[in-house]
């Protein structure tokens, strides 16, 4: 019987990032690039940092029967290249490259933000808040831009400098790419807090090096390391396994173990059973129409309901905290983190699951009214959490006029600001508390003080799965776009009956004859909502052709009069005379700004018309991960 080809170590992690830097462990060549964004990064730190699993690696030994051309980690110095590898990585490679980038290579990162930016970070660790046992350790990983300098304003003011030593030192921010080599570094904090009356300072980063930065040096890696007798047939299938990826244990399963032992079957409550219909399915129904497959909160997740609970209970004992005289740092947090999912005991979620769901549904009418219809449509999943909590926190009081138009404009503020796109969790518990609070008469949520929107924003939002694209097409509906062709109105009933999709107002044929680039005739200003059937009829032409065609009518659609169709087309924040006479460029100035003033009415802030430039450039998105593009070609 043949003996097993492989074994499992645990390795120390400076070891091996070492041995990245030496090239002793590379890359299989046919490996992808290193592609992870800030966010993940951010989180793969913070995990490290509180000595937390985050996955195991697989390896194979180099010089057997397979004989991959190697290639150092990304980012590793040229003396790699030249080295001969003892290992190539096989799984892991980007936790493994986010590691070494950020840690040990004490170079700029490059990556990706979430609106698919590219920029340059270096990473931070904020040590008081890596002490702060209430927040989330995500929160305490802060990226900084290449120059160390965090602006606000579009650059013209400057929230935090952490361009010398010096400043780091002030500002109790330890940097990412010294956690294994940290005694200069305190050498310099010491110095810069020296005397006895900063001896609480210097007391704080010692505890900050004994409860995070040590578990950078002692952590170890689980590795399983195929050995050199390994087939060629063995790695293909193990690397094709390993690449397929794996659903990982999630808080709701735990959340489902720990309350079975009190005997409550939670995921009965959740997926229901032959005799009861469960929650899940509640939700799929709720304003389900009649021949689609699911309803506007069918996306909702088990983690998603209990994340709404938990900011009910962490909010009570808060309360409870408050009254019984405590204060500030000592104060529970209000979150829906997985910590406070994993502590949320089964008393609070009977307590509050009823009022929840009941959010859940209420936000569902919500979004309705707001013209967004289909998860397809849906700007931000994500924010659908704080917006059912914040329902079910004042109950029938969001259907008053004063309330409701306060909750409209916060919601748009969070997807034209493109707040809910990442790291939500924070915003989430902020919402919850600051929402409630502004519609009694208190100031403004940060997500309403927040929101900056760009006005050259609407030139680059050109792909369906951008949240602020999304809201173009609602807020368009909402306002009374009338169909081209029926004239209707885009109700509920109209949008199914019709369906109804954003389709190029300036045909993609055509503008293609024209020799306009794809980049400008996808944007948000050349698309607006139309029926099927009405697109189908306007085809590849000209806007004066097929708007003459409209007029004209055939044996199936009736003719129209002119004055009717332009009404038809202002209605959609479109001017008829530049559509007749098809200048294109003139149209794209002129939606442009009225495209501006219906956003600046939806947020109720004005936006920012400057010339100062976004941080970052577009990512290209490759062909397997694009979207898949719904509007039919015309």
């Amino acid at each position: 019987m043949a003996g097993t080809t492989f074994k499992t170590n645990a390795y120390n992690l400076h070891e091996l990032l070492e041995g990245c830097h030496r090239g002793a462990l590379q890359l299989p060549d046919f490996q992808r690039s290193w592609v992870w964004d800030e966010d993940r990064i951010k989180s793969l730190i913070a995990s490290v940092s509180r000595a937390f699993p985050v996955g195991a690696l697989m390896t194979l030994e180099s010089g057997g029967q397979v004989n991959f051309k190697p290639r150092p980690v990304e980012g590793a110095p040229m003396e790699a290249r030249q080295a001969t590898p003892k290992s190539l990585l096989l799984d892991g490679q980007q936790r493994m490259t986010s590691l070494y980038q950020v840690t040990l290579r004490g170079k700029v990162v490059e990556t990706v933000t979430p609106k698919n930016k590219k920029v340059k970070r270096w990473f931070y660790v904020d040590i008081r808040n890596a002490l702060d046992e209430s927040v989330d350790r995500e929160e305490a990983i802060v990226g900084v831009p290449e120059d160390r300098v965090i602006r606000t304003d579009f650059g013209r003011e400057v929230v935090m400098d952490l361009s010398s030593s010096e400043r780091e030192y002030a500002a109790l921010m330890y940097p990412v790419s010294q956690v294994f080599d940290w005694d200069e570094w305190q050498d310099g904090f010491d110095e810069h807090w020296r005397g006895d009356e900063h001896e609480a300072m210097r007391k704080t980063f010692r505890a900050f090096k004994k409860q995070v930065l040590e578990n950078f040096k002692s952590y170890g890696v689980p590795v399983i390391s195929l050995d050199d007798s390994t087939s060629k047939e063995a790695v293909c299938v193990v690397f094709e396994k390993v690449n397929t990826g794996g659903k990982p244990l999630d808080a709701f399963e735990l959340v489902t173990a720990m309350y079975a032992a009190d005997g409550y079957e939670l995921r009965k409550d959740w997926y229901g059973d032959e005799a009861t219909k469960g929650r899940r399915r509640r939700f799929v129904d709720t304003l389900r129409p009649a021949d689609s497959e699911a309803g506007i909160i069918a996306g909702v997740g088990n983690t998603d309901f209990l994340q709404a609970i938990s900011l009910f209970y962490t909010r009570e004992r808060r309360r409870d905290a408050e009254r019984a005289g405590r204060q500030g740092k000592e104060l529970p947090a209000v979150t829906g983190n997985r910590q406070a999912l994993l502590n949320l005991p089964l008393a609070a979620y009977t307590h509050y699951e009823q009022k929840v769901e009941r959010g859940f549904v209420q936000a569902a009418k919500f979004l309705h009214m707001l013209h967004i219809y289909r998860i397809f449509d849906l700007p931000y999943q994500s924010q659908i959490v704080p917006l059912a909590a914040i329902i079910a926190d004042i109950g029938d009081a969001w259907e008053h006029e004063s309330h409701r138009s306060k909750l409209v404009r916060w919601y748009w503020n969070g997807v034209f600001g493109e707040l809910y796109g990442s790291a939500v969790e924070s915003r989430i518990a902020r919402d919850f508390m600051e929402v409630p609070a502004w519609l009694n008469g208190g100031p403004e949520p940060s997500t309403v003080s927040e929101t900056i929107f760009r006005a050259d924003r609407l030139k680059t939002m050109r792909m369906r799965l951008s949240a602020a694209y999304k809201g173009v097409n609602a807020l368009l509906m909402k306002e009374g776009a009338q169909d081209f062709r029926s004239g209707q109105k885009f109700d509920h009933t109209v949008f199914f009956g019709e369906n109804v999709d954003i389709h190029h107002v300036f045909p993609q044929d055509w503008c293609k004859k024209q020799g306009i680039q794809p980049a400008v005739y996808d944007s948000i200003i050349n698309k607006t909502p139309l029926s099927f059937r009405t697109n189908r009829l306007i085809g590849g032409v000209a806007p004066s052709e097929y708007l003459a065609k409209l007029e004209k009518g055939d044996g199936k659609t009736p003719a129209i009069e002119s004055t009717k169709v332009d009404a038809f087309l202002r209605s959609h924040l479109i001017d008829p005379d530049t559509l007749r006479s098809d200048r294109f460029d003139s149209f794209m100035a002129d939606r442009q700004k009225r495209l501006l003033r219906l956003i600046e009415q939806a947020t109720g802030k004005s936006a920012y018309a400057g010339d100062l430039a976004e941080e970052g450039e577009d990512m290209q998105i490759d062909e397997d991960s694009a979207e898949v593009e719904m509007t039919i070609s015309s």
